[in-house]
């Protein structure tokens, strides 16, 4: 599991409002996310076998137990990203921002960031950058409340930012971005959010943020690299169960918001490595035979003793994947940073 947000193929209608000084926050409306979370539901249970898109973990309480899991000790992706921010963020910051040709942008700089949570890692790079040096920051989230509680904090501490957040999915996004100020921007994905994505959709994902991006522009992308799978399996399976419970919040959430009866003790969360296929899985297994009603949709859906919804993949990748990565993405790598145990790398892309 990663910082990650998942994409769709529908454009989102976004509505403006200004809730605080240099705070403007672009949303999808509250009533078109259920419908999204609706229509996942009534897909993702008629498969055999049963998947929901791990972008619906992200409602107020599934970003709350995400930013609980980055502080387990077993989960080591956050604090090793982190400390790479910290040690080559001045690095990252001129070689995003600083030289290159041609004349200075008219626009302040952005840095634009997908699936931006909490912003504890954009920190780090607001840091390197300069807290007295204008600045728009564009955070990309499915979750207003974080968005707006984390970016209100932001501009206590930097006067000279500017935030104009999108709550939305990313291709809704990049379509805002492509039609966007003419200021040189690095957009930013971080925590290996990338991970959650099969190899065509990884690329999917790159290509619509490369038709987003200027030719000045860069891209920084965090991936989580293959590892002995206990460390693996630990991260995914933290001792105190706080991905347990962000696992099971799905279910909860489809409760709240669609008038579900799934009854959560009746469900295990599952997490192993698939050394073969390179990635975590993630799946709630039911732990007997049940039929669960869900109100909004109509329908009621049958699992079978032992029968498991998968939730969840996580790539993990070798330092030499990423140029296969990029392959007819438009990207290309730049530079790479990883840590001296080679658990994580940092990657800055441009136009290739």
């Amino acid at each position: 599991m990663d910082d990650r947000r998942r994409s769709e193929p529908a454009s989102p209608r976004l509505v403006e409002t200004r809730p605080a000084p240099r705070l403007t926050l672009l949303c999808q409306p509250r009533q078109e996310q259920r419908q999204d979370l609706r229509a996942e539901v009534e897909r993702g249970l008629s498969l055999s076998p049963k998947r929901l898109a791990p972008r619906f973990f992200y409602d107020e309480e599934g970003s709350r137990l995400f930013e609980r899991i980055t502080e387990t000790p077993e989960y080591y992706p956050t604090r090793t990203e982190a400390a790479l921010l910290r040690s080559f963020g001045a690095e990252i910051v001129e070689a995003s921002f600083g030289g290159g040709a041609g004349p200075p942008a008219r626009e302040a700089p952005a840095l634009v960031e997908l699936g931006s949570g909490s912003s504890a890692k954009t920190r780090l790079l607001l840091d390197a950058y300069g807290a007295a040096r204008p600045l728009t920051y564009v955070p990309i989230d499915v979750s207003a409340e974080a968005v707006h509680s984390f970016g209100a904090a932001l501009l206590r501490d930097y006067p000279a930012l500017t935030i104009r957040g999108l709550v939305c999915d990313y291709r809704g996004a990049a379509e805002f971005l492509r039609a966007g100020p003419p200021g040189r921007r690095l957009f930013a994905f971080l925590g290996s959010s990338l991970g959650n994505y099969d190899l065509p959709d990884a690329r999917d994902l790159l290509g619509l943020v490369r038709s987003a991006m200027g030719p000045r522009d860069r891209f920084l992308l965090g991936l989580d690299l293959k590892k002995e799978p206990a460390l693996l399996h630990a991260a995914y399976n933290d001792a105190a169960g706080v991905t347990a419970a962000f696992n099971l919040n799905l279910l909860a959430r489809i409760n709240r918001e669609l008038g579900g009866h799934f009854e959560l003790d009746r469900f295990a969360h599952v997490a192993f490595y698939d050394e073969a296929a390179g990635r975590i899985e993630m799946h709630l297994q039911s732990l007997q035979r049940q039929v669960v009603r869900v109100d909004a949709i109509g329908r009621s859906y049958g699992f079978g003793r032992g029968e498991r919804l998968h939730t969840e993949n996580s790539y993990k990748y070798a330092p030499a994947d990423v140029d296969a990565l990029l392959q007819g993405t438009g990207l290309a790598l730049q530079r790479q940073w990883q840590d001296g145990r080679h658990w994580f790398a940092l990657n800055l892309l441009g136009p290739a």
